[in-house]
């Protein structure tokens, strides 16, 4: 009996079309990292979402595994290398959220530069300041797009419309803004030079760890914003605060952060999320960019078939 081993929440479609493979699906959502280990030498196929990390370990111990399914993008928490080197397949689904990436960009972007949550929130206590909560337009302002993979590609998509000036610039790859001429191909330190906005679209590497640092800010517009749905160690945190409270960082629309487990704070990282939430130049949400109810049925078709490229190849040739 083929067994597969689904560690995280995912649309029901995905356990159907595993199970029309002739695969019996264990759904253990809530299952710990430890119990996943114990168990998963019983298994040929994995599901995973950011919980569960396939390290070496968890591959050693995965002795029938035929392949992980990654529901998204970041595929950090998968040793890709050890997994070919042991037959192990490795799917992921990014397009399956990358449109839900790039509107929640464009939402909290849209949302910070015309002060809505503040307004919001000052209206409901019939708080009326019309010219304090004076937004700014995105008309004519330059963007910078840093990464130009399936969501950055994307978020470029979003903003053909809005008369900016679009930069984007990805270290791997060149003539990657064929087909959208309002995006102009450049390297980093134009976009740090010229950029008004800057949007983080990254997956996280020893390259891209800790990019957004002092050093980098510094060489930056002062005043500029900051957008951030990829992953929280891609800035330091703790830089980020600083040039936000000294204005070199105008603002920041942050989804993704270094430390998403509040209730494993350190002293010092209580200090540091009080700062970054008591700043109200900032809009923050939980990571769920990528994560809507739409999103939830893409990821899981682009992975259901992903994963039966590898069940049965000899269909595909």
């Amino acid at each position: 009996m083929k067994k597969v081993l689904i560690t995280d929440d995912t649309h029901p479609l995905l356990l159907d079309g595993l199970e029309r493979m002739g695969f019996t699906c264990h759904y253990l959502p809530d299952i710990t990292p430890a119990v996943a280990r114990k168990i998963i030498s019983e298994y040929q196929g994995l599901i995973i979402n950011s919980r569960i990390s396939v390290d070496r370990s968890m591959l050693d111990a995965a002795k029938q595994l035929r392949f992980v399914g990654r529901l998204g993008s970041g595929m950090e928490i998968v040793d890709r290398e050890y997994a070919a080197r042991q037959g192990v397949a490795v799917v992921s689904s990014p397009e399956g959220n990358r449109n839900a990436v790039a509107e929640h960009a464009l939402g909290m972007l849209l949302a910070l530069t015309n002060n809505l949550l503040r307004a919001d929130r000052e209206v409901r206590q019939n708080i009326w300041r019309r010219e304090a909560n004076r937004g700014t337009e995105l008309l004519d302002r330059t963007l910078g797009i840093i990464g130009f993979g399936h969501t950055g590609s994307q978020f470029a998509r979003k903003l053909a419309g809005m008369e900016m000036r679009v930069l984007a610039y990805d270290k791997y790859k060149t003539g990657y803004t064929a087909g959208m001429p309002w995006v102009e191909e450049t390297d980093l330190e134009a976009i740090q030079r010229h950029a008004d906005i800057i949007s983080l679209h990254l997956p996280l590497t020893t390259e891209t760890r800790h990019l957004v640092n002092k050093k980098f800010i510094d060489r930056c517009k002062t005043g500029f914003i900051l957008i951030n749905t990829a992953r929280g160690a891609c800035i330091k945190t703790q830089d980020v605060v600083a040039a936000l409270e000294r204005g070199k960082i105008g603002g920041a629309c942050l989804d993704v952060f270094e430390n998403e487990k509040p209730t494993s704070f350190s002293l010092a990282e209580q200090s540091l999320y009080q700062r970054l939430h008591a700043l109200d130049q900032v809009i923050l949400t939980p990571h769920v960019a990528g994560w809507t109810h739409t999103s939830k049925r893409m990821l899981a078709e682009v992975l259901l078939e992903k994963i039966r490229a590898v069940v049965f190849p000899q269909k595909l040739a």
